[in-house]
């Protein structure tokens, strides 16, 4: 198959570089789509004081909680989208572009509707002080008006990532960032519209990205070019995105409500704590990112593999992966404990917040690369479509252990540094499950000479 300008041949040559090529752009873009949320932090850090900073940073895991599930389904396009491209299905490849499509312009209306008419009250279960659940409930209702946008610009990207290019959805998210950043400083210096102004421009800096990369669809002259007159949600086609896709989006969420009880834990620390853990979180993020995307080069590398029926490469990509995985975690989490208080004095001038933040990051940042390897393993079982099985020994190893942690082991220690002790248990209680999955998974693949799409 003759390769265009932006894709990646995953199915022959050289792996590593390959790879790096692949993730590399999408480590980046990763680290941008959070600097909207990192620039909002730092701005009403700065311009509009500590609450503003608690309001902001306390419904970062509540978004994540309502906005993941969505965002997990965009996996399985990434999935279905890369094996068709692999084994040359044209038509299969259109269909699977176009259900996803319409399917993003769903789920992001859903989405800002449920944002728009629950956010207060989620936000009142997980214990928000009164002091901030006003401007909090604000910036979340503004920012869920965004979610149509936010959801296409996800499903494109994660079309576009199935054909092996992540470097133009980098391009529109440095161009949407700078956009951000600019508004923010209007909005919030200039105008004084704190919370407000930042939920605004996240919205428009993402209508910038969503547009961008349907135009990039629009003018695709592959099997993945978009026309909005053939938008259907084709059954057989969404099921199979599903199938990858929901439990993938399940396990995300489920996380996510483990670190809402997290919040919570820490909301009973007051807003001190809080604005520490902000800050924190969004360092943290920021290693996540970087390390998911290495599982989705090894989800997209596996799946292309998978439809093209070269499963000794497979195992190549994995060990490639583990790796690259090992080494990002190590070099940026050392980087993050070492220069720790420095990095949280752009968040905040605030010395005890500074100490809260430094406190939690000492137990989530050297131990990061069993995160890496926790979030690895379920890659290359998805990129074959065994997805259900991962999640559910993930929501075990994760979540069960860390609410285990909250509501048992934890009232009777109640430091910030003893909560966050249930990080790097948690990873290498689920990295164990994982692997003994991923054998099984393994031996039932290679078992089988055709995939099963």
């Amino acid at each position: 198959m003759k390769k265009r300008k932006y894709e990646i041949d995953m199915c022959s040559g050289s792996i590593m570089d390959k790879l790096i090529s692949f993730a590399l752009p999408l480590m980046i873009s990763s680290i941008l789509q959070l600097m909207f949320n990192a620039v909002d932090i730092i701005v009403v850090g700065r311009f509009s004081g500590s609450q503003a900073l608690a309001a902001v940073g306390s419904t970062t895991a509540l978004i994540n909680v309502f906005t993941n599930l969505f965002i997990g389904i965009s996996l399985g396009t990434n999935v279905l989208a890369a094996r068709f491209f692999a084994a040359g299905k044209a038509k299969e490849m259109s269909e699977t572009v176009h259900t996803s499509v319409l399917l993003a312009i769903i789920s992001g209306v859903i989405m800002a509707c449920a944002g728009v008419l629950f956010s207060k009250t989620a936000l009142t279960f997980m214990g928000t002080p009164s002091d901030v659940i006003g401007q909090s409930s604000l910036y979340m209702r503004i920012y869920f008006l965004g979610m149509p946008f936010f959801m296409l610009y996800n499903y494109g990207a994660a079309i576009l990532r199935a054909i092996g290019d992540t470097k133009r959805p980098l391009i529109f998210l440095i161009f949407s960032g700078l956009i951000n950043a600019g508004m923010n400083m209007i909005l919030v210096i200039l105008f004084h519209l704190g919370v407000a102004g930042v939920a605004i421009a996240t919205i428009f800096s993402q209508m910038i990205s969503c547009v961008l990369v349907l135009r990039c669809l629009w003018m695709a002259e592959g099997s993945y070019q978009l026309r909005f007159s053939r938008l259907a949600i084709r059954k057989y086609y969404l099921k199979q995105i599903f199938q990858v896709g929901i439990p993938a989006g399940i396990q995300s969420t489920v996380i996510n409500f483990s670190n809402v009880l997290l919040q919570s834990s820490v909301n009973s620390f007051g807003s001190v704590a809080m604005a520490g853990y902000t800050a924190a979180n969004n360092i943290f993020g920021f290693l996540y990112a970087a390390v998911n995307s290495v599982t989705q080069a090894c989800m997209s590398f596996t799946s292309q593999n998978y439809g093209a029926g070269k499963y000794k490469r497979m195992d190549r990509v994995l060990i490639n992966c583990i790796i690259l995985t090992v080494s990002v975690s190590l070099v940026l989490g050392g980087g993050a404990f070492l220069f720790g208080s420095e990095i949280l004095k752009i968040y905040t001038e605030n010395e005890e917040v500074i100490q809260c933040g430094v406190e939690i990051l000492s137990y989530t940042t050297v131990t990061y690369f069993l995160c890496g390897l926790m979030d690895l393993f379920p890659g290359p079982m998805r990129g074959v479509g065994y997805s259900a099985v991962p999640m559910l020994l993930s929501v075990i190893g994760t979540v069960g252990s860390r609410v285990l942690w909250i509501f048992c082991i934890f009232p009777h220690h109640r430091t910030l540094s003893f909560l966050f002790l249930s990080y790097p248990l948690s990873w290498i209680f689920t990295i164990i499950l994982q692997v003994i999955c991923f054998y099984f998974v393994r031996k039932r693949v290679y078992g089988k000479r055709v995939p099963a799409i």
